[in-house]
C-alpha cells in the first residue's frame, strides 16, 4: 500500500480483515501495511482490539504498538484486560512505546477498575518501564500500591491521587 497523496484511498478494512487470515505471512504483510498507513488506520485497529478472534486482537495491538500514537492508548489500556496473555503483553508494550502520554488513560483505568488483576499486572509493567525512562513522581505511589499488600484495595485511591497530580501538572 502506498501512502503518497496521489494513491487511491486505503483499504483499511480489507487489511484489517486479513489480520485474521490463516496465513501468518499474509497477516504480517497486512499489519505492516496498516502500520505504514499509520493514523488513518488507528480507528479500525482500535475496533479490531475487540474482535472475538485472538489473532486479530494480537495483530491489532501489535500494529497500534508500532504506530505508537497517543490516541491508541485508551484502546491498549482496555486490551490489558484481554483474556489472552499474548494480547495483554503486546498491549503493555504498546503503552510503553507511547510513553508518558499513556499514563493518564492508564491511571483512569486503575481508578475505575483497579480491582482487576490483569489490569494491575499490565499497569505495573508499563509504569515500571516508564519510570525507568524518566522521573514521573506521581506514579511512584501507584507502583508502591501495585507492589504492596491488597493492591485491589489500595491501587484505585493511589491512582486517583496520581491522576489529580498529573492534572495539576506536578507529575
Amino acid at each position: 500500500m502506498s501512502t503518497d497523496s496521489n494513491a487511491q484511498p486505503y483499504d483499511v478494512s480489507g487489511l484489517v480483515a486479513v489480520l485474521g487470515d490463516g496465513d501468518g505471512l499474509a497477516r504480517q504483510r497486512a499489519r505492516e501495511a496498516l502500520v505504514d498507513i499509520g493514523q488513518p488506520a488507528e480507528s479500525a485497529l482500535r475496533i479490531a482490539l475487540t474482535s472475538p478472534h485472538e489473532q486479530v486482537r494480537w495483530e491489532a495491538a501489535k500494529a497500534l504498538s508500532e504506530i505508537a500514537a497517543p490516541e491508541s492508548a485508551p484502546g491498549l489500556v482496555t486490551a490489558l484486560e484481554d483474556r489472552e496473555f499474548s494480547v495483554r503483553w503486546i498491549a503493555a508494550e504498546g503503552l510503553v512505546a507511547i510513553g508518558h502520554r499513556s499514563i493518564e488513560p492508564l491511571l483512569e483505568a486503575l481508578v475505575a477498575r483497579g480491582d482487576r488483576q490483569w489490569l494491575r499486572e499490565g499497569a505495573h509493567h508499563v509504569l515500571k518501564a516508564l519510570s525507568k525512562r524518566s522521573s514521573h513522581e506521581a506514579i511512584a505511589p501507584v507502583l508502591a500500591a501495585l507492589e504492596g499488600v491488597e493492591p485491589e484495595l489500595v491501587v484505585p485511591p493511589a491512582a486517583k491521587a496520581a491522576l489529580q497530580s498529573v492534572h495539576s501538572g506536578s507529575g
